[in-house]
């Protein structure tokens, strides 16, 4: 069962860097590993990657604080368009948090938009957090669940 505990570590370091391929290395342990169940792989990379995702969240609420070379905002990016459009989604978000669950799990099991910035974004927007952290987790579920689950359906179908 330690295999849990490195699908977790390993889902939670490619949550903050990207490099680290978390799909590749759910295939690989799938692959190599194939009496283990899908849906607890799924579960496993889920948990590690909204940890990470979840620290995201945090930092664009503020809670968390990034280096300054990381946080510096010039007051023409505080007025700018995407100031503009920052405030939009803060807004839709707000007035409409059933679209933004669904924006939010959809960017987390396609990952488009790309479902680290989003984190951010819904920090910033002030989504609330049960709402980001649930839609997170079951959008990971359902995206590293799909794809534990396929090289059984592919070696189960073509052999």
């Amino acid at each position: 069962m330690q295999w849990i505990a490195l699908t977790v570590g390993v889902c939670l370091l490619s949550s903050l860097i990207p490099v680290v391929n978390a799909e590749i290395y759910i295939v690989a342990l799938v692959t190599a590993q194939p009496q283990v169940p899908w849906w607890v792989v799924g579960l496993a990379a889920a948990f590690g990657q909204m940890i990470g995702k979840v620290l995201f969240y945090y930092a664009g609420r503020g809670v968390l604080r990034l280096p300054k070379r990381l946080s510096r905002i010039s007051e023409w990016e505080r007025r700018g368009r995407w100031a503009q459009r920052l405030q939009r989604f803060q807004d839709t978000c707000r007035d409409r948090p059933f679209w933004s669950a669904g924006v939010l799990l959809v960017s987390a099991s396609l990952g488009l938009p790309p479902f680290a910035a989003l984190a951010v974004v819904a920090g910033i927007a002030r989504v609330d957090a049960r709402i980001f952290i649930a839609t997170g987790f079951t959008g990971r579920f359902i995206r590293f669940g799909a794809i534990a689950a396929f090289p059984g359906l592919i070696h189960a179908w073509w052999f």
